[in-house]
């Protein structure tokens, strides 16, 4: 009986590469609801159609992608917010049905709507990084590279829009639930 080995990252994206069905979906299932996370916050009536946009057009540059997990996270997220940015612009825009708050609210979890909350309180960039930084845990390197800044300048973001999230959420200055993310790593 032969043993069952789980392909490694750096092989399923070269299957991918090649057209591989199983290593595409591969890379769906694992990264896609992540990417339904980001989307769905800061663009949630057009989340699916984006996150349909990202998928073809990562598969499109498939050959052109060096990294590892971590990168292509991140890589990913760029270009969901690229995609973001062009849909806000006019540009790809697909006509959408009326969303129906019922099905929105039952799809809605614990953490998306932390983060929609997050995001209503934040300007777009400090949500970007935290959502990035917190929720979907990247560094501050692959933050910066997501969004096309400096590290410096998510740091600052970061620590910006943390005090903001805890003056906003915190308006009497007890300890709560965000008292210790002012120690996050940078």
């Amino acid at each position: 009986m032969s043993e069952f080995r789980q392909p490694t990252f750096d092989e399923t994206v070269a299957a991918a590469r090649k057209g591989s069905p199983w290593a595409l979906g591969s890379l769906y299932r694992q990264f896609q609801p992540g990417l339904l996370r980001l989307l769905g916050v800061i663009a949630p009536h057009q989340a699916e159609d984006l996150a349909s946009d990202v998928w073809l057009e990562v598969a499109g540059a498939l050959p052109r992608f060096s990294g590892d997990e971590r990168a292509f996270r991140g890589w990913l997220y760029t270009t969901a917010r690229h995609r973001v940015i062009d849909a806000s612009r006019g540009k790809n825009r697909r006509r959408d049905r009326p969303a129906d708050d019922d099905d929105e609210a039952a799809e809605h979890v614990a953490s998306a709507s932390f983060a929609a909350r997050v995001a209503s309180v934040l300007s777009p960039d400090q949500a970007d990084v935290i959502l990035m930084r917190v929720v979907e845990g990247l560094d501050v390197d692959e933050v910066a590279r997501a969004l096309g800044k400096q590290p410096g300048a998510v740091r600052t973001l970061q620590h910006r829009a943390l005090r903001r999230l805890a003056r906003q959420l915190d308006p009497e200055g007890q300890s709560g639930p965000l008292s210790g993310m002012e120690a996050l790593p940078a």
